[in-house]
């Protein structure tokens, strides 16, 4: 990964901390339906270390690595969570893992049927959701969505607070003593100094005690046993290409405002048009009649959160069309990420018949026999 990259992605955390003084990290704004499905950063801190709680990084391998994750956590990216092959068959389709091979995975980090789940990422949601997806359409209940993910840690940890003001004392006196050094001023320069060197010491006794690690690999985790009840899977949370298909059809014929139907895509401008292409999908595009609505519209940048507010995203949905009465699909690249944004937000705001297409455009461009538009 390019250093650029690590600094944007570093940037975009927002590595500074300071106190929320509007309960940015707290619940006492939570609505009971956002309650069903997220965790503030207030409550996940009550539970960090706690017997049968995990939490689990949704994010990409480099992220969980070098730019951070939570103390101890176990690693499942979410892109990783949709079991496929190169030509974007996925061989339990709709679930986007077989049974057999997900619990092997989920026993792996450390969990069994009690274990109480946290999915995070870095804040902005789709790789926490894509957790939270993955878990509960296999039938496990106990599981939420740190709000806000690591950027709600960040701001939290009282170490990490510490932290980043010695660090940022450093960086005050390291220019200081280029300055007194550039003026012949040594004396001036050796005591602040000094001053560094406090601090930098300070810093490394603080470091081991951060919640926010960087710089290393997951642990090994004590093997859980888990087992999936087949009969508790969640079908009425996903959806497969045929029944996209029947929607497709439907929106053609009826129109989108009369369909019964909606179909959101996800994704960003460029892969829409069929002008980016990821992960050697066959064609570039669209499925037919569907929606354009980017995740980042329901994503809180702004406040470093998982979700905007419920009213603001309910004027996104209605400004779209996208209402109570009819059946969505949401769909992104792989299904397990930036589509599970909007089916989690939507679930909150009351719509029920909100299914994820699992196989999403790496099934569906891979398939010649389905319709694309760009």
């Amino acid at each position: 990964m390019s250093k650029l990259f690590k600094i944007a992605v570093a940037l975009m955390l927002g590595v500074s901390t300071f106190s929320y003084a509007d309960d940015t990290y707290g619940s006492n704004w939570y609505s009971e339906s956002m309650k069903q499905y997220l965790i503030s950063g207030e409550e996940a801190m009550k539970l960090l270390g706690k017997k049968n709680v995990v939490f689990v990084s949704g994010d990409a391998y480099e992220t969980y690595e070098i730019v951070g994750h939570i103390n101890g956590s176990a690693l499942m990216y979410a892109h990783g969570l949709h079991q496929t092959d190169i030509g974007g068959t996925v061989p339990c389709a709709p679930l986007l893992m077989c049974p057999e091979d997900a619990e092997k995975k989920i026993s792996s980090k450390g969990i069994s049927n009690d274990t109480m789940v946290i999915a995070y990422d870095d804040f902005k949601g789709p790789n926490a959701t894509g957790v939270w997806l993955f878990f509960k359409h296999l039938g496990h209940e106990n599981i939420k969505i740190l709000n806000g993910g690591m950027a709600a840690i960040l701001a939290l940890d009282p170490n990490q607070q510490k932290y980043d003001k010695y660090r940022d004392e450093v960086r005050n006196f390291s220019k200081a003593v280029r300055e007194a050094q550039k003026d012949g001023d040594t004396k001036k320069a050796d005591t602040l100094n000094k001053k560094v060197v406090e601090l930098t010491k300070l810093m490394d006794e603080l470091q081991p005690k951060l919640i926010i690690q960087k710089g290393k690999k997951e642990p090994k985790h004590v093997k859980g046993n888990y087992k999936i009840d087949k009969s508790k899977i969640r079908w009425d949370l996903i959806a497969t290409k045929d029944e996209v298909l029947k929607a497709v059809e439907d929106i053609k014929a009826k129109g989108r405002d009369n369909s019964k139907y909606v179909i959101i895509d996800s994704r960003r401008m460029g892969e829409i048009m069929g002008e980016v292409t990821l992960d050697n999908v066959a064609r570039g595009g669209h499925i037919p009649g569907a929606t354009f609505l980017e995740w980042t519209n329901i994503s809180d940048a702004d406040r470093k959160l998982s979700f905007k507010e419920l009213e603001a995203m309910r004027k996104v949905f209605e400004k779209h069309g996208i209402t109570k009465d009819k059946t969505i699909f949401p769909y992104c690249h792989v299904g397990a990420g930036r589509s599970t944004e909007f089916q989690v937000a939507l679930k909150m705001l009351g719509y029920e018949d909100v299914r994820t297409y699992t196989g999403s455009w790496n099934e569906w461009g891979n398939d010649m026999n389905l319709p694309i538009s760009r």
